[in-house]
């Protein structure tokens, strides 16, 4: 999609996504979710740690199932180009692994992949539906998790 093509309320939607995404990360990273406690190491939000608390209580919601549904591909180096594959998951994997997968997979297209070309992010209300989606999921989980206060900034 070109600049010129973004509408405001994509731009504004876009900005939205990107802010709640940060947020959760914070809050994730403020309530000990880390890929390392080790003094010094970077503190880098640990999506798998969350996933591996919350996943037994975790219950699928309408968003999660639309996200799912929505099946965002993720980019991937191929033969000749870069192009987009389907996101696979195990038997196994909980719900709550495909919504975070899915969710961070949308984070990426948006900001790294999908820039020319890819039928599925040069489609506005495909991009406006998918960003909707984790929003709402972000929502979500920060309730789920009990962090609202991080996540909204409201001490």
């Amino acid at each position: 999609m070109k600049r010129a093509g973004i509408s405001d309320g994509l731009h504004d939607l876009s900005f939205e996504f990107f802010y709640w995404f940060s947020r959760f990360e914070f809050a994730l990273k403020e309530c000990g979710y880390l890929k390392s406690k080790k003094v010094g190491a970077k503190a880098e939000a640990s999506w798998d740690r969350f996933i591996d608390n919350h996943a037994e209580a975790y219950v699928l919601s309408n968003s999660g199932s639309a996200l799912i549904e929505a099946a965002p591909q993720r980019q991937i180096v191929g033969a000749a180009d870069l192009e987009f594959a389907p996101v696979t998951f195990a038997a196994a994997d909980c719900d709550l692994k495909k919504v975070v997968t899915l969710s961070n997979t949308v984070r990426n297209n948006l900001f790294h992949g999908g820039k020319h070309g890819h039928a599925t992010w040069d489609d506005p209300e495909r991009v406006r539906l998918l960003l909707s989606l984790v929003i709402q999921i972000l929502d979500e989980l920060a309730e789920h998790a009990g962090f609202e206060a991080d996540y909204r900034r409201s001490y």
